[in-house]
């Protein structure tokens, strides 16, 4: 039994599990991250008004990204966009109108590079329009955005996408024949397949548990933008081991380019952490003298008793 994308229609209008599955977990990401900023001085509404800009500026760059992607054995990528296929047709109360297809994300189609890449500036455009350390807003942003991800990988389970090659393993899902990549098209139908979207669902989910637990245990040795740096560690490890189940892989050289993008990600992270805490710490750039700073008074006063 496969799912079905839909998951409620109310009139004309249709609601299917991978939008809503990426709103819940863009709203779940931000409810940590409202935490996380409280927990260092910083106004949780910072985090709500900023989750707007952040969304927008992420699905631009998101989509973006998979315009200009060519994965092997789809049909996208920008000359299927704007030229063999720019339009598709709508139905909108009762009327079918062309739309463009490059904009059809309901159809599936979101790069995470991208995504991240969009939101980390429009959190930054944020921060600096409303004078939030930006630094910080990364860090409490990385933490929600992994357990976003975790949520929001599920829309690919209903959209029958982001699965791997063929598999005899008890968690294999099955995949309908039209939503086949051509080289697995002739194959039974009670073929498996490996669940790529969970692989990295769960990942994620690792993640955040970590990356929670990280902040608190070590709080007097972070500094402010530690966290984003890892999260450009920890996803992109992640990454490079699940695009080995991505058949459909958009390459470059031969390899996938999610791959590509990875390494990089991973080396300019780690020589970063590497190079800034060569150096002692800056005053208030140690995430714990942040959290003391939120305190209320008496509090702050217990503590510093505390230490003498």
């Amino acid at each position: 039994m496969t799912p079905d994308p839909i998951a409620f229609q109310i009139g004309p209008l249709v609601f299917r599990w991978y939008g809503l599955l990426i709103v819940l977990g863009a709203l779940a990401g931000a409810w940590v991250a409202s935490k996380e900023a409280e927990r260092r001085g910083i106004h949780p509404d910072h985090i709500w008004n900023g989750l707007t800009v952040a969304l927008l500026a992420g699905v631009v760059g998101a989509r973006l990204y998979h315009v200009i992607s060519s994965p092997a054995g789809q049909l996208s990528g920008w000359r299927y966009y704007f030229i063999e296929q720019p339009f598709i047709t709508v139905t909108l109360l009762g009327r079918e109108i062309p739309f463009p297809s490059a904009l059809a994300i309901w159809q599936g189609g979101l790069g995470i590079y991208g995504a991240v890449a969009g939101g980390l500036l429009g959190i930054w455009w944020y921060g600096r329009r409303h004078n939030v350390d930006v630094l910080s807003l990364f860090d409490v942003g990385a933490v929600g955005l992994l357990l976003g991800q975790a949520i929001g990988r599920w829309g690919n389970f209903f959209n029958q996408e982001l699965y791997g090659n063929p598999t005899n393993l008890p968690w294999g899902i099955p995949i309908e024949p039209q939503n086949r990549l051509p080289q697995f098209a002739d194959l039974p139908l009670d073929t498996r397949f490996h669940p790529t979207f969970l692989y990295e669902s769960l990942w994620n989910f690792a993640g955040f548990l970590i990356f929670l637990w990280v902040s608190r245990r070590f709080a007097h040795k972070l500094r402010r933008g530690d966290l984003i740096l890892l999260y450009f560690i920890w996803y992109p490890l992640g990454r490079f081991l699940v695009e080995f189940q991505r058949p459909d892989a958009w390459t470059i050289l031969g390899v996938p380019t999610a791959q590509w993008v990875a390494v990089f990600a991973m080396l300019g992270a780690g020589g970063l952490l590497w190079y800034r805490h060569r150096r002692p710490p800056a005053e208030g750039e140690v995430v714990a003298e942040m959290m003391i700073k939120s305190l209320p008074r008496a509090r702050r006063r217990a503590l510093m008793r505390e230490k003498r």
